[in-house]
This record gives C-alpha cells, structure tokens and sequence, in this order.
C-alpha cells in the first residue's frame, strides 16, 4: 500500500472528530446549571457562578413549569387547602400574580420588575404587612426555621447560587415548588426544588410572621 493511503488510514475522519467534540461540548453544557438573582451588585469579573446560571437558564429558557401553571393550575395554587393559613395562602397568590413579569435588577415593584428579593419582599408587604430587609441574606434571619420535611404554602426558601449561602430566595408552594425571579433576561416563574440544581444548593428555610414588621422578628436558628 502506497504510504499516503496508510497515513490517511491511521488518520481519524473528519466526521469522527466533529461528533466526538461535539458530544464532550454537548455533555459539558448539560452537566452546568443555575445560579439565583442578584441581590447584591454583580460582579465585574466573569465567575463560574455566572457562566453556571446562564448555562441552565438557557437551557430552560421554554419554563414549561411556569407555563403548565398558568395554562392549567394557577387557581389550584391559590385556592386554600386545610393546612395553610389564609395569611400564607395570600402571600403565596401575590407572588403568583407577578408570574411573567421580567426580571430587574433591584426591582420590586411590577411596573419596574423584580429580582429575587424585591419579589418577595412585595409579596410580603402586600398580603402580611411586613417590610422586609432588601437583601436576601438579611431576610434569612427572620421569622423561624423550617425543616425541609415541614414546608408549608408561604415558606421561604433559600439557595446558595452566587458563592455564599442565602444568595437567593423564593416562595414556596408545596408539592416541592417555589415561585422566584431567577435574572436577567427571564421572568418570574416556578421552578421545581427536586432539580438536581436546587437539590444541591439549598440552604434552609424560615417562616414569616404575619401583621408585624419583620425588623421586630430576627430569630437565631
């Protein structure tokens, strides 16, 4: 055999080596998923924590939880059940009216858009009466904590999505969902706490007291 034929034996094709990287590609975009809403300033610097949340975030780009609710379930989650207090119900539906509404950093209000913390901090002012803190690390310390067995209906839920713990924060609405704002360039939707991401970067949870400001009620765990 002529030597250019055995080099271009020993040689990987061409398609090979296409679908070979691709897949590596394809398996590192999957396995990277998502970091919460910028409470404090974002950094000047790229993170993995950054590069992590846009990875999943645009891999759930569709929201199908988010549209399962409003298409099908949205009353199901405002309707009462018998153990939820009415107080916990209505802070859970306030936040559900704000579905759809864009993500703002430093937003907490519809008209402006929300991020993590200024979602749940209107819903508590509208439906409790409570004015929380601004940043989701100083509403950690409120209200009492909550074993994750225990969640109920208008529990916060807390993720660890920037690098340190309580960086993000949502409602929860039972049957393991929570509604938040997640970051730029998305909405407020639901997200379900048994994705592998949620599971790994839960921090605890606390509930809020109603008809008092929260400022009154910091509690130690």
């Amino acid at each position: 055999m002529p030597p250019h034929h055995r080099l271009y034996r020993s040689l990987p094709s061409f398609h090979s080596l296409f679908f070979t990287r691709g897949a590596k590609c394809l398996l590192a975009a999957t396995t990277v998923v998502l970091a919460g809403c910028a409470t404090n300033p974002p950094s000047t610097s790229a993170s993995s924590h950054h590069l992590i949340r846009d990875a999943y975030l645009s891999y759930t780009q569709s929201d199908p939880l988010g549209a399962y609710l409003k298409s099908q379930d949205r009353q199901n989650y405002g309707t009462s059940t018998p153990n939820a207090s009415e107080a916990s119900r209505s802070f859970a539906s306030t936040a559900l009216g704000a579905l759809g509404i864009k993500y703002r950093f430093g937003g907490d209000t519809p008209s402006t858009g929300f991020d993590c913390s200024g979602l749940v901090a209107y819903a508590a002012e509208k439906s409790l009466g409570l004015k929380l803190p601004r940043k989701s690390s100083d509403i950690a310390r409120l209200g009492k904590s909550v074993d994750r067995n225990e969640l109920k209906k208008g529990d916060l839920v807390f993720f660890n999505t920037r690098g340190h713990r309580f960086s993000h924060v949502g409602i929860y609405l039972g049957d393991k969902k929570f509604v938040h704002a997640p970051r730029a360039g998305s909405v407020v939707r639901i997200e379900s706490m048994d994705i592998a991401y949620w599971k790994k970067r839960y921090n605890g949870a606390r509930r809020l007291p109603a008809g008092n400001t929260a400022e009154t009620r910091l509690a130690s765990k």
